[in-house]
């Protein structure tokens, strides 16, 4: 029964062909929107978390502030300042932490042979790498070693290579910094930039050897990376154990300031998923009017096939049969405008490669520009709606072939 009601489907696309192609071209474009606006909204949700991805996602960073209430015989309005103290405190007390370091910093002189620029240089543990996520582009990270050492060792930014060094090798040179000599032992990848800022200019040093340049007993900020789901208790993990020994109010915001970039990326993630709910339902509604051709179509056919209806019915085919045979046509011509629709949409993702949006206003941004992604989710997605569109659509005509009156089909002209 399978096999006759596809050789007749087929048969009756055949005799329309002009038609049929007309209506699976309509579905093929809809169907193609559908995939290609469900891939816009999973390109932009990639692209945000590649943004966020390099700076890092489960990342916090710890600044100390002023106190805004009174607590342990305070008055409001003292100043907060960290020390190593804080740190090990943090470590000890927050098992989520997985890699944690102080970061002093300051603008200094760099020069190399005749140029001179202010750059920043920051003196962090020899974690920092996981931390702020560095990417090596030639030479090493500094290690433990170093920072035991008190080595004078640098680590610069690709810009500030650029700016000190040109197209010369930076490996093994001596830089000055604020007129002390460090030897240059890796250069970093560049990094996404937006703007004036400097993070492709910082120069890294040892913790211990950053002494040297200013002093470190109170920190400018504490970076750490954590591993735990519920990171909005996080915040107020960290003020608690920082209240204890600051003598604050563990409500006092402003005191101690947490930034936790993952509150970022959870409230992108909300606008992502927005963004592609509101892309399906657009694409939907354009598959739905080659839906309603679709249909329109198929109750054409119903009409031009009345008297062969009648006949199908005299000789004895029931009702059910009569369906079965215009909802295969409707969903044969459903399945293969959705196949064409499917390549299109390939297609099109491919000859467009990479849509700007990041990029536009950050240098090294390429990362966080769109791509039409059509993952297999997207397909799967789409393959339902294509479904439930063609099989709404096939119904109604199918419903109505069904039960026509055999003797009014016959005497129809």
């Amino acid at each position: 029964m399978f096999r006759d009601l596809l050789h007749e489907a087929y048969g009756a696309m055949r005799h329309n062909r002009r038609r049929t192609a007309l209506t699976m071209l309509g579905m093929a474009w809809g169907i193609a929107t559908v995939v290609m606006l469900l891939a816009y909204g999973d390109g932009f949700g990639q692209a945000c978390a590649n943004i966020f991805a390099n700076f890092g996602t489960k990342l916090v960073i710890v600044v100390p502030g002023r106190t805004s209430m009174q607590a342990g015989g305070q008055k409001a309005g003292v100043l907060v300042r960290f020390t190593l103290d804080d740190v090990d405190a943090l470590s000890t007390n927050l098992p989520q932490i997985t890699d944690i370091t102080p970061e002093v910093g300051k603008q200094a002189h760099v020069q190399y042979d005749t140029r001179v620029f202010d750059f920043p240089v920051t003196g962090n543990y020899p974690n920092v790498p996981a931390i702020r996520v560095l990417k090596l582009g030639q030479g090493r990270f500094y290690n433990a070693e170093d920072e035991i050492q008190h080595s004078r060792v640098a680590l610069i930014g690709s810009e500030a290579k650029e700016k000190l060094f040109s197209g010369r090798n930076a490996l093994g040179e001596r830089i000055r910094v604020d007129g002390l000599s460090f030897e240059v032992i890796g250069v970093l990848s560049a990094k996404m930039q937006e703007g004036n800022d400097d993070i492709n200019r910082v120069i890294y040093v040892p913790f211990t050897t950053m002494s040297d340049l200013k002093d470190t007993h109170y920190l400018d900020t504490i970076w750490f990376t954590y591993q735990t789901p519920e990171y909005e208790r996080l915040e107020q993990a960290v003020r608690s154990v920082l209240a204890v020994p600051h003598k604050l109010n563990q409500t006092d915001r402003q005191a101690v300031r947490v930034f936790n970039l993952m509150m970022q990326v959870h409230q992108f993630e909300i606008i992502t998923l927005g963004l592609k709910v509101l892309m399906g339902f657009i694409g939907t509604l354009t598959l739905g009017i080659g839906g309603v051709g679709l249909m329109n179509i198929m109750l054409v056919s119903v009409t031009q096939r009345t008297r062969e209806i009648g006949v199908q019915k005299a000789l004895g085919a029931p009702r059910r049969y009569i369906l079965m045979q215009f909802l295969a046509e409707a969903l044969t011509i459903t399945l293969i405008g959705g196949v064409l629709g499917v390549i299109l949409a390939y297609a099109v993702a491919l000859s467009v490669g990479r849509l700007t949006l990041y990029s536009a206003f950050a240098k090294n941004g390429e990362a966080g520009d769109i791509r039409l992604i059509i993952a297999p989710g997207t397909l799967i997605a789409a393959t339902l709606i294509l479904g439930f569109v063609g099989l709404v659509s096939g119904m109604v005509p199918a419903f109505r072939a069904s039960r026509l009156d055999p003797i009014e089909a016959l005497r129809h002209e």
